[in-house]
């Protein structure tokens, strides 16, 4: 985790230290719920391994927003960020094991020393550019290049999620996801 953070952002060795010292491991089964919509998001996590889904329900179907794998943060953001209820859900999809750390810490830290706070400023900023370019991809591309797209990107998800997920994150119906997967290479 430390490299990963190194990577956005140089912190002195102490403070970073200091501010990992706060993660805690945690451990959970696959298909497990880890935050629910209408709860604010307690924890900030960090995956070493396994995979997971934020999405929110519409009649039932979930709609999926993204999935999270190692290595990089999971959890939903924009409740843990604000401390407000989050209308999403984040489940795993397989067993996953994490680093995590709580609001509380997270923020006393981040206040309590400068450099975190820039890291944590350009790791949003990575985000935001991320969401930008998502719904560009959703509203400029057909269904073809978004697949293409993310079969690049992220080829190793189609043997670990199931398709249906996938197509959703794409906003692809799923007669139209089996064709592509059938004739597109990965």
């Amino acid at each position: 985790m430390k490299k990963f953070l190194l990577e956005i952002h140089q912190v002195p060795d102490n403070i970073l230290d200091e501010y990992l010292s706060y993660w805690q491991e945690y451990t959970v089964p696959k298909k497990t719920v880890l935050s629910e919509k209408d709860k604010t998001e307690s924890y900030l996590y960090f995956v070493q391994e396994g995979i997971q889904k934020a999405y929110f329900l519409n009649d039932e179907k979930q709609h999926i927003l993204f999935f999270s794998y190692a290595p990089s943060f999971s959890g939903l953001m924009e409740s843990f960020l604000t401390q407000n209820p989050s209308k999403y859900h984040l489940e795993t999809i397989t067993s996953s094991r994490f680093l995590r750390i709580s609001y509380k810490n997270h923020e006393k830290q981040i206040r309590k020393h400068r450099e975190l706070e820039t890291l944590f400023r350009i790791f949003i900023e990575k985000i935001l550019v991320g969401l930008m370019e998502r719904h560009h991809q959703l509203l400029a591309h057909n269904i073809e290049t978004r697949f293409k797209t993310f079969a690049k990107r992220s080829p190793h998800l189609f043997q670990l999620v199931a398709q249906k997920d996938i197509a959703s994150y794409l906003r692809i119906d799923a007669t139209n996801f089996s064709k592509l997967y059938n004739s597109v290479q990965i």
